[in-house]
């Protein structure tokens, strides 16, 4: 049976909403504070869009605004964004699983399919994949999974450092080309390796992994998330 939340949300957001209320969730469990600048950004609309679409869910009880104006969930927009950040997931894990589609597209494709699941739907999906608790790259299923609470951010490693890359953030899965270099150097989770270098003058880190060295700068190391072991 597919989780329930407290304070699931009875009446279905749109599409639209929905696409606010996951990138919301990304970014408020990575621990960025969330204003509209950066919604605009990370959604590539205009700065009037979405204001007026943050109007539209406050006033629908999705979202609340704190006293430096972050944006912040309510009881009802966080179980709604639960709800479509584990359907998109399970719709990850069809595709990758079950299609054995490539991980790395696995994410823009998702799109087209998590809107259309069903609660009947996504219980049957959740039983034929086994209950994962993750993601193909490694982000919790809410309600399935949770963060490691020794992750850090990649280019936070120094050289020396054995670890296990435990997940590809969300703002990483937005860029194919990127996605396609990680999967082709074996950069994904669960797979161990050691840093060679990590220089802070050039801004980059060097792995050691299954499939050679791979060159990673800081500011895509940091989408990436490792555990020391």
């Amino acid at each position: 049976m597919r989780p329930t939340l407290a304070g699931e949300a009875s009446k279905s957001p749109t599409p639209v909403v929905e696409d606010y209320l996951q990138v919301l969730h990304y970014l408020t469990r990575d621990g960025y504070p969330v204003i509209a600048a950066r919604l605009a950004e990370r959604l590539n609309v205009s700065a009037p869009t979405v204001t007026a679409t943050l109007q539209r869910m406050e006033r629908d009880g999705l979202i609340e605004h704190g006293a430096r104006k972050e944006i912040l969930f309510t009881r009802e927009g966080r179980a709604a964004a639960e709800n479509i950040v584990r359907r998109h997931a399970l719709a990850e894990r069809l595709l990758t699983d079950l299609l054995k589609m490539p991980w790395y597209e696995s994410h823009e494709e998702a799109h087209g399919v998590e809107h259309a699941l069903t609660p009947n739907m996504e219980a049957r999906l959740l039983r034929a994949l086994g209950n994962p608790t993750t993601c193909p790259h490694g982000n919790p299923i809410p309600g399935l999974g949770r963060l490691a609470p020794d992750e850090f951010p990649l280019d936070e490693a120094h050289a020396g450092d054995s670890l296990t890359i435990q997940r590809i953030t969300e703002e990483a899965e937005e860029d194919p080309r990127l996605m396609k270099y990680l999967q082709e150097h074996g950069v994904e989770p669960g797979v161990q390796m050691t840093v060679r270098e990590a220089e802070t003058l050039n801004a980059t880190v060097v792995l050691d992994g299954p499939h050679g060295p791979v060159s990673l700068g800081f500011g895509i190391a940091a989408k990436l998330r490792a555990r020391r072991t």
